[in-house]
């Protein structure tokens, strides 16, 4: 353990120093020079022919002949200075009378003139070169990255079993995810009794999950379980502008954790580098694909009995070459998907083991209202309740805090600031009622959880649908009412105002999406088109090509006809619902202009 003393201090840039004594060099040469005294009193400046003259009549005491210049002092103290022609000499001048009293010196200082412009020469060559130091050092990511020639380095972060103590237990709602990657922790602890078995662990473990899942987290879990070293590093910090960094810094990181073995590398969004390969830009010389294929060399040319294992997260796992996920590379994959209802309490309740929560909060309420959210949504509600108490200045975190960072969370902040007239709070009302009335009575769409004519975000007003148990297969009946519930807030703008606005251009986007995937590729819909998949797929090389498609233009007619048809039906519909409810829909709006925010319980009160 290395201790910290008094002599411990911070290094000092070695090319400052060189640049500071230069400097200080040159100044002391030009200042103190043979012959050079300090002079308190200003000589007097007169011509040569008056000094010559002073000579002549053996006025002067001592004479210094420096140069062209000459400095003189006479017998009264009195100091003199002149000027002389650069080749003249003592007996040119007619300074050498052996008869006058005056003591003539010159001072050579042609040795001086060589050091010093051999010096004042130098100077500039020692600034460019410290320039063009310090402009590699920062090109190669800093001095402590391998100096001015680190470029290849690995930019990889190296995380010490000791001080980053993340377990399993950090990591909640991926039991299924933890399991898989347990008999690599259990190999790194005990590698012996799997070799005796003739068993091998897998070289490359593929994390895939959407954002925010933990991916990162478990690779960290994984580490400290095993007790090992982790090499930390994004898929992006490899590519550079230079040709060749990027395969330079995998092998740079690959011996490292060779040395630290065992260990395991970690590296984060590989879809960076690990895309396809195929004709793009720059062909086989491409500096990602120069990347992705010191990658593969890597993977494969481990020793045996090399305990360094690649963990690799992405979320995109379509886009990845098949080299990297063929056997004997990333083998194995392991899916965390977002977490269930289970999952999502378990998630809330590690992030709440640091906060004062009032005892009657219910987790397991909050976490039925969060379907569809990631465990990073649900750090974030965490710690959104936990600030919104300190606002408040209360004791600890309310039920009330952590449902208003939910919707925080889900549809954006309030934004109460907005000023809206009168006509279009009317019609922002109706808008919001329409999509909720269309909804309530539409038999499988989700029950409505809120209403507000509030600005959150971008959106005037929401209406809030939310599930009440999750949900992996969404049916045919389901995605048209879906349909009918958008439909709401613009049928019901024309039913009451006879026009309609550009508020339902958002609902409109998400109504033709539906439709349209309905018929190219779920197979729904359409008796024309059956159960044939229309949908435009990327080549195998991995690029798309948007001028070419894998249908007749005659195809793609009764496609647009289709997504047509299915569009006015769910209008056809969502405005026979509207039409029967109207005055139900009037006094809803009117009442939510007075309240601006509706709960569920207060919606449904209106149908009882």
């Amino acid at each position: 353990m290395n201790k910290r003393g008094p002599k411990n201090r911070p290094q000092q840039n070695p090319f400052k120093i060189l640049l500071l004594v230069a400097l200080v060099a040159a100044a002391l040469t030009l200042v103190f020079q043979p012959g050079n005294t300090l002079k308190f009193e200003k000589p007097e400046e007169i011509p040569l022919s008056e000094l010559l003259q002073k000579y002549e009549a053996d006025e002067l005491k001592t004479i210094e002949i420096k140069d062209s210049k000459i400095s003189a002092e006479s017998k009264k103290g009195e100091k003199f200075k002149s000027a002389k022609e650069p080749l003249a000499t003592t007996i040119d001048l007619g300074l050498n009378d052996p008869l006058k009293s005056a003591q003539v010196k010159i001072i050579d200082t042609s040795g001086t003139k060589m050091w010093t412009n051999i010096l004042l020469g130098a100077v500039p060559f020692i600034l460019i070169i410290a320039f063009f130091i310090f402009l590699s050092r920062r090109a190669s990511g800093g001095g402590g990255e391998g100096g001015p020639f680190g470029f290849g380095k690995s930019r990889a972060k190296v995380y010490d079993s000791k001080k980053h103590t993340t377990k399993f237990g950090d990591v909640a709602g991926a039991q299924e995810a933890k399991d898989e990657t347990a008999e690599v922790v259990d190999f790194l602890k005990n590698p012996v009794k799997y070799r005796k078995m003739g068993a091998k662990i897998p070289k490359g473990i593929l994390l895939v999950g959407p954002p925010g899942t933990g991916k990162t987290l478990l690779a960290r879990a994984i580490a400290g379980e095993a007790n090992v070293p982790f090499f930390s590093v994004s898929g992006s910090e490899f590519v550079e502008m230079f040709v060749g960094v990027g395969a330079s810094r995998v092998r740079d990181l690959f011996k490292t954790a060779k040395r630290n073995a065992p260990c395991l590398i970690f590296i984060d969004e590989i879809d960076a580098i690990g895309k396809k390969r195929g004709n793009g830009s720059g062909g086989g010389h491409d500096e990602r694909e120069q990347t992705l294929n010191q990658i593969l060399t890597e993977m494969d040319g481990f020793e045996p009995g090399t305990n360094v294992i690649v963990l690799a997260a992405t979320n995109r796992p379509d886009v990845l070459d098949n080299a990297l996920l063929r056997p004997g590379r990333f083998d194995r994959r392991v899916h965390i998907d977002l977490p269930d209802l289970e999952a999502r309490e378990k998630i809330l309740e590690v992030h709440a083991k640091n906060k004062i929560l009032n005892t009657k909060i219910d987790l397991r309420k909050i976490a039925s209202k969060t379907v569809g959210f990631s465990g990073a949504d649900l750090e974030n509600v965490m710690n959104e309740a936990a600030i919104a108490a300190v606002k408040n200045r209360a004791k600890n975190i309310s039920q009330k805090n952590i449902d208003d960072s939910v919707e925080k969370v889900s549809m954006g902040p309030e934004r109460r600031s907005r000023k809206i007239s009168e006509k279009e709070k009317q019609i922002i009302a109706h808008h919001e009622v329409g999509h909720a009335i269309a909804g309530h009575f539409s038999k499988n769409c989700e029950p409505v959880h809120k209403i507000s004519v509030i600005s959150r975000g971008s959106a005037l007003g929401v209406t809030w649908f939310l599930p009440e148990e999750d949900t992996y297969l969404q049916s045919e009946q389901k995605m048209k009412d879906e349909m009918v519930s958008l439909h709401g807030g613009r049928i019901a703008e024309r039913l009451i105002f006879g026009q309609t606005t550009t508020g339902a251009s958002s609902d409109l986007s998400r109504i033709s999406n539906i439709a349209r995937a309905m018929v190219m590729t779920y197979g729904m819909g359409s008796k024309k088109l059956g159960a044939v998949v229309f949908a435009e797929k990327a080549r195998q090389n991995g690029f798309m090509d948007f001028n070419e498609k894998e249908h007749s233009e005659a195809t793609a007619r009764v496609i647009d006809e289709e997504v047509q048809t299915l569009v006015e039906e769910a209008e056809k519909t969502c405005g026979e619902i509207l039409k029967k409810h109207e005055p139900m829909l009037k006094k809803i709006a009117t009442d939510l202009l007075k309240k601006e925010t509706m709960t569920r319980e207060e919606f449904l009160a209106y149908f009882e």
